[in-house]
């Protein structure tokens, strides 16, 4: 659907941001190695799609944020974009007390080791990151994981790297209703991208 979205607008299409939840899914990014869901589940399908990155999972007690924007018209360049996102993903972390940061050449955001954290959580990986940019048009976008089984993490090379940890708020101590934190990353991605108010 929002592949067809991106196909059909024109110069003057309004911009749209979907906020959902996946039931159980791998995905397998444009550069993604299938052997890298070196266990796979029965009842998780796996799905190749037209995003940049590797594979990750979506499931319940994650946000998802599609971000349907046209770039040209925001007058944003890609490299900015993905900054802005990891900007707001930060930034609503930080909301909840949680210090995270960007780590060079691996879209996402992981837990900064100056994070309130135990040791063995530091570099874990809690927001994952894959765009797809046509006619200078986005599509794709973010996933928070919230209050999640993370356990089918553990059948994949989360972002092609193998032994990458993956949190969710809750394992962190936090237990924040995921309307909530939805709440607070639109909030931050609208300041960040200057879109209007969703």
């Amino acid at each position: 659907a929002m592949k067809r979205f991106t196909q059909d607008r024109s110069a003057t299409t309004a911009d749209e941001i979907w906020v959902l939840q996946h039931p159980p899914v791998f995905t397998l990014g444009l550069a993604g190695e299938p052997n890298n869901l070196h266990t796979p589940i029965d009842s998780i399908p796996l799905i190749e799609v037209d995003r940049g990155g590797e594979i990750t999972y979506h499931g319940p007690g994650q946000i998802v944020i599609y971000l349907l924007l046209d770039l040209r018209r925001k007058k944003l360049f890609v490299k900015e974009f993905v900054r802005s996102i990891e900007e707001a993903v930060i930034q609503t972390l930080r909301a909840y007390k949680v210090i995270a940061e960007r780590k060079p050449g691996a879209p996402g955001i992981y837990l900064s080791n100056q994070s309130e954290v135990e040791e063995s959580l530091w570099g874990a990986k809690i927001a994952a990151l894959g765009l797809k940019i046509t006619k200078q048009c986005s599509y794709h976008g973010l996933a928070l994981n919230i209050d999640m089984d993370l356990s089918p993490f553990d059948a994949i090379h989360p972002c092609g790297y193998e032994g990458l940890r993956t949190v969710d708020l809750k394992s962190l101590g936090i237990c924040e209703n995921i309307d909530t934190v939805a709440g607070t990353l639109l909030n931050h991605l609208q300041q960040q991208l200057q879109l209007e108010p969703v």
